[in-house]
């Protein structure tokens, strides 16, 4: 799969850089500071760079690893917006910490799925398998909701989106739920049975859902992956060219050549 060398404007060390002591936010309204995934939402922002640039608009990369720090850098102006996380996971985030986060837009959805390097299909996996699903509210309970599409658990009419295995009310094949940060879950894929596993994780792992994935999430998905912003800039200018952008039939080409199987799905 081919893949855009992020460079010069992405800034890869940049989490040093971004809390660093003394930082403070930009005054230079045409620089755009974006806290990202690597994969897919860096390389797709990549694509991006030299559009905004004719606009007079300066687009650095800055990327991340982990789900907590580009929320926090975007809350403490470090960052202008964030692109790697869905909508629920954003809402989640600000009622736990108290940000007052919004999206500017919704980009694309990355279908999660259930993977397993032992079994080939979810009639194969044994009783008392251990499944591995992440940890935080919102992809956990994004996690068992996936499995209990699949047939394989029933949860608690009431658990919603932040379902957790105390919401599990049937589990007839004794399954056990192994909670493990999201980022980790492609390296424990070989020690558990099975695990579901984020789309931004699964594709850098070489993972793509409708090939490897024992079930996928289905189209109608609500998990659309945004940019973020402060609450109040969500009509910056530079932001909406930012949202704009990312909606191009440029962006769609490349998205329809390189995700050919449906890991990302762009959203109108």
């Amino acid at each position: 799969m081919k893949r855009i060398a992020i460079i010069l404007l992405v800034a890869i060390a940049s989490c040093t850089f971004v809390f660093a002591a003394g930082a403070a936010e930009s005054t230079d309204s045409s620089l755009l500071r974006v806290g990202a995934s690597p994969e897919p939402h860096g390389t797709l922002l990549s694509l991006v760079v030299d559009d905004l640039a004719e606009q007079g608009i300066t687009l650095e990369i800055v990327e991340f690893t982990d789900y907590v720090m580009p929320n926090e850098a975007l809350q403490a102006g470090e960052i202008e917006a964030n692109y790697f996380q869905h909508l629920p996971y954003l809402e989640s985030f600000n009622l736990e910490h108290g940000y007052d986060l919004v999206s500017a837009g919704g980009i694309h959805i990355e279908p999660m799925a259930l993977y397993s390097t032992k079994y080939d299909s979810l009639e194969a996996i044994p009783d008392g398998a251990t499944i591995a699903i992440p940890n935080d509210p919102t992809n956990e309970g994004r996690a068992l909701l996936l499995l209990e599409s699949a047939g394989l658990i029933e949860l608690d009419d009431e658990a919603g989106i932040e379902a957790v295995p105390a919401d599990v009310t049937s589990n007839p094949h004794g399954y056990r739920f192994s909670e493990i940060e999201a980022a980790s879950l492609p390296r424990v894929l070989d020690d558990a049975d099975a695990a579901v596993i984020n789309g931004n994780y699964a594709i850098p792992a070489g993972l793509i859902a409708t090939r490897d994935g024992l079930y996928v999430e289905g189209g109608d998905s609500p998990y659309v992956n945004v940019i973020a912003v402060r609450n109040g800039e969500e009509d910056n200018a530079a932001v909406q060219a930012l949202v704009e952008a990312l909606k191009s039939e440029k962006v769609a080409a490349f998205v329809a050549e390189n995700y050919p199987n449906g890991e990302v799905i762009l959203v109108d």
